[in-house]
């Protein structure tokens, strides 16, 4: 039998009313095994449990609990899920863990491929490793929604990009979870030369076949590192192709929006940059299904930071100010910090994008740049009064860079105070223009906006 440690239980609720300790172990709800967290909410979802304890000593209590149908317990497990985490088995001819360099935290390089993670934490599944009995609990428990990459709907194809001779049979599981009426969104990492042009137009099609179940589909580009020895051969996207697979994509929402009140396909930010093309207006994102994606992110941020620009009539900052961003998203930045500064002369904003040495140039994105990068990037300037970092630099909740360099690190190379802010438009405006605080330098802390006057 399966028992799952209870490391602390919640004041003010069942689990502390009936003094469980931490250290405990659940062994059972109503008599059932508990395989991981799903399991523990849909037996603990009635207004009777018998929840079977066993404490440290080993000795077993069942408590006999009436409560609330949607009443928690109170317990909080060691593992979040209460169960290993699934690791993926294919070999993608994209991925992008295989293309880290040796050397990082060891977390960083577990390819995950979990469905429950899909469900409760967004990620994206190839279903490969989905069996039958996973299928079921999800319709049973409307484990929803199910995020799927899904990369081609050609058998073949896919077992070639997965490198995993189950893959197109794996497509079989987008019918089941269709019949069975399962929210599902899609991804397709777009390789030139394999699954672009003619096969992307083919995939959307079948896709298509799932609304509304189906509720959006992103097409991003692939991503190259520098560290591709011994892996498919790969390149990125060139000007011109970009705006083809803009024009596939655009074709299809034009022909499904009418009909289901959907876009459903979405080509990522990236492409509109590279094309050079302009960004879609908010109502072709479908109210940013696939932000996470990097669909919509560039003009959610735009819109943001133009309306709360306009919120502010003053401000009694004065100072300058460094904004580090990546060198995708960096000309939207410029436009838009210079017109902050064009209302607010007081404030000087300099927004340096910085190149991604550590991983190559082709990876634009601010989330995926180091403490490294960031440190040679602005070691040899004048970086005025404080340095902002977007969030997604660091590790969740942590003041860490993906190169394990702390962000105190960081101010005591550049002599400066840096910040970390999150990566609205609004919370953006806020950091420029609030007053100047007189704090110590090299302390990290995340950034909290305060009132200002507006």
């Amino acid at each position: 039998m399966k028992k799952h440690k209870i490391i602390n239980v919640l004041p003010g609720t069942a689990g502390e009313e009936l003094e469980i300790a931490p250290g405990s172990y659940v062994l059972s709800v109503n008599g059932r095994e508990i395989e991981d967290i799903f399991d523990y909410n849909y037996f603990c979802e009635t207004d009777h449990v018998d929840l079977l304890v066993e404490t440290e000593d080993g000795e077993q209590i069942l408590y006999d609990i009436d409560k609330d149908e949607d009443e928690d317990l109170g317990l909080v497990f060691e593992n979040g899920l209460m169960d290993e985490y699934r690791s993926c088995t294919n070999k993608c001819i994209f991925c992008f863990i295989d293309q880290m360099p040796p050397g990082m935290r060891e977390t960083l390089y577990f390819k995950d491929d979990d469905s429950r993670l899909s469900f409760l934490q967004g990620n994206y599944i190839t279903l490969t490793n989905l069996s039958k009995k996973d299928l079921d609990r999800i319709i049973e428990y409307r484990m929803e929604p199910i995020n799927i990459s899904v990369h081609t709907m050609d058998p073949e194809l896919r077992c070639k990009m997965l490198h995993n001779r189950f893959a197109g049979e794996a497509l079989k599981k987008i019918d089941v979870l269709y019949e069975a009426g399962i929210t599902m969104n899609g991804q397709i990492v777009c390789c030139p030369d394999w699954n672009d042009g003619e096969k992307l137009d083919e995939t959307i099609e079948k896709l298509s076949r799932y609304l509304p179940v189906m509720q959006s589909v992103s097409v991003v580009p692939v991503g190259l590192t520098k560290y591709r020895e011994k892996l498919t051969p790969l390149r990125p996207f060139t000007p011109d192709e970009a705006g083809k697979t803009i024009d596939i994509i655009e074709a299809w929402q034009k022909q499904l929006y009418p009909r289901y009140g959907l876009h459903f396909i979405h080509a990522s930010d990236e492409f509109y940059l590279l094309a050079g093309r302009p960004l879609p207006e908010e109502a072709r994102y479908d109210g940013y299904l696939q932000l996470e994606n990097g669909v919509g992110m560039i003009r959610l941020f735009s819109d943001q930071f133009d309306a709360a620009l306009k919120r502010f009539r003053t401000c009694r900052s004065e100072r300058r100010v460094t904004v580090v961003t990546g060198m995708l998203a960096y000309p939207v930045i410029r436009d838009k910090c210079a017109a902050l500064c064009e209302k607010f002369p007081s404030v000087r904003v300099d927004v340096v994008p910085v190149v991604n040495r550590f991983f190559g140039e082709g990876v634009t994105v601010a989330g995926l740049l180091t403490g490294q990068d960031v440190i040679a990037r602005l070691k040899e300037r004048d970086n005025g009064d404080v340095i902002f970092i977007p969030k997604t630099m660091l590790r969740s909740g942590e003041d860490v860079f993906l190169d394990d360099l702390h962000v105190g690190d960081a101010e005591e190379a550049l002599g400066v105070p840096i910040y970390a802010t999150d990566c609205d438009g609004e919370s953006l405006v806020r950091a420029l223009l609030e007053k100047e605080k007189k704090e110590p330098r090299r302390l990290f802390r995340p950034y909290e906006p305060k009132e200002n006057e507006e």
